[in-house]
């Protein structure tokens, strides 16, 4: 291992560490709470510990390597945090909701038993906006989750808590979920990597456990996918696997990147769209990862686009009103279909009422909608290797959490524009579940992270990391909060 504090180090290098027995599973454990411990009172990322679990994982982690001199599995002795929304047997699992301050789950998510058979240590949980419904984060459990870079500004959300834990080092790697960009905004906001994963008829990354739905849901909404948020693209390998119903006999074999060099990839850039105009910040950017792609010798196609922003927007705001009513309550629901049934198409609730109570006729024909959509994709990417976007309208807004929501908005360039801009350019992979990578790329002039966005073909999500890792050697210095090394 470097120099570089082990903790502060890529998951990576504290798995190769831990593997030749540089340094034990138990110190470097104990490294990651005594940083976590100084910092995460000022930020407030990680809610809920595990610290002696943590501990006993650990110390059986160290034994086992002292007896045998292997490792137990792929992530050996790896310390991680994941999102309060994931259900973990034995540790307090909120999502920020008062409803469930008390839940203590018997049973592990999914993903939480796949990331303990491969030998993570979880120690702790990250904060998210109340059942994930904000684009920031805070709740009345925890309160509200700090933007590492300027407490001014909001980590974004709802993955807010994973974001700035991995920018802060409090983990080298955590596990989020993403519905409308809930994974990848705070990371492009926070200045660390995150991966939409790829998500057919079933997800590439198990969802059961996930809250919301409510707690012993065995299913989850057909546009949501989990993802790892990370310090390096390198980090952002993903544990795929089938739910274990289909294990016995469905596999999950994600091909191999294809190239070894950004000079062999065809490489289409959206940098812009009078639907939802980025800054002057965000367009200099995406200008300047234009003339390095060119220069790194790779063919760049800059006008051509996949589909309409405008149109794939309003498709998925329409199919997410609709799986998100699915959990209200049965009084609810029917005063929304009252709701909706009274209004005109012209009146400003008519879409999102109309939408969240649609029958389910007209579900089918927009999930038909949603297939001829991925059909478009499919056939710009038999052209196109990967397509380059913003990854929101701008660096990091203000922290709006007291403001009501339908007062909020953001700022871009001195027009005042819908709060939900924010996520128009990331939730161009949502409704047609594309494998997605948010990776940062230098700073504006008040030192906020810039990031863009890369969308892959589906289940080219292998392939994807490989393009962010050829990305990342020739984009800007990605930008470090402070804490970091506190």
């Amino acid at each position: 291992m470097s120099t570089t504090a082990p903790y502060r180090s890529s998951a990576r290098a504290q798995l190769h560490a831990l593997r030749c027995r540089q340094i034990t599973a138990r110190s470097l454990l104990d490294q990651t709470l005594a940083h976590l411990a100084k910092v995460n009172p000022g930020l407030n990322a990680v809610v809920t510990l595990d610290i002696a679990g943590a501990r006993a994982a650990a110390d059986a982690a160290d034994r086992h390597l002292a007896a045998t001199g292997t490792t137990l599995s792929p992530l050996h002795g790896l310390p991680i945090t994941v999102k309060d929304a994931l259900e973990t047997k034995g540790m307090r699992t909120t999502c920020g909701s008062p409803d469930l301050t008390d839940h203590i789950p018997a049973q592990d998510a999914d993903i939480v038993a796949l990331l303990r058979a491969a030998g993570a240590l979880i120690i702790g949980k990250t904060n998210t906006a109340t059942m994930c419904q904000d684009i920031q984060t805070s709740n009345p459990v925890f309160g509200k989750t700090k933007n590492p870079f300027d407490q001014t500004k909001t980590p974004g959300g709802s993955s807010g808590g994973p974001a700035v834990a991995v920018a802060a080092g409090f983990t080298a790697l955590e596990i989020g979920s993403d519905l409308a960009g809930s994974l990848r905004l705070p990371a492009a906001y926070c200045g660390v990597y995150a991966l939409r994963t790829s998500r057919g008829a079933a997800p590439i990354v198990p969802t059961r456990g996930h809250i919301p739905r409510p707690p012993g849901w065995l299913t989850s909404s057909d546009m949501i996918a989990l993802g790892p948020i990370a310090r390096t693209a390198a980090d952002l390998d993903v544990i795929a696997a089938p739910a274990p119903a289909d294990g016995a006999a469905w596999r999950i074999d994600l091909p191999a990147p294809k190239f070894t060099s950004l000079s062999q990839y065809r490489v289409g850039i959206w940098a812009d769209d009078d639907y939802c105009r980025v800054d002057s910040a965000t367009r200099g950017l995406l200008d300047q990862v234009t003339r390095l792609v060119r220069g790194a010798g790779a063919t760049v196609y800059d006008s051509s686009r996949p589909v309409e922003l405008a149109t794939s927007d309003r498709l998925f705001r329409r199919l997410m009103y609709a799986t998100g009513s699915v959990s209200a309550s049965d009084e609810a629901f029917a005063a929304d279909c009252e709701a909706a049934d009274a209004l005109t198409e012209d009146d400003p609730s008519a879409f999102h009422l109309k939408s969240r109570t649609m029958r389910h006729r007209d579900w089918a024909r927009a999930d038909e909608d949603r297939h001829k959509l991925r059909g478009r994709w499919a056939d710009y990417f038999t052209e196109h290797d990967i397509l380059i976007t913003p990854a929101a309208p701008t660096a990091a807004v203000d922290d709006q959490t007291s403001v009501p929501s339908h007062q909020r908005y953001i700022t871009v360039d001195g027009e005042r524009r819908s709060f939900f801009d924010q996520t128009s350019w990331i939730n161009l992979a949502g409704p047609v579940g594309l494998p997605s990578i948010v990776l940062p790329a230098g700073s504006t002039s008040i030192d906020l992270p810039l990031a863009i966005q890369i969308i892959g073909p589906y289940l080219s999500d292998r392939a994807l990391i490989a393009a962010a890792q050829q990305l990342a050697r020739i984009l800007p210095t990605p930008a470090t909060p402070p804490v970091f090394t506190a």
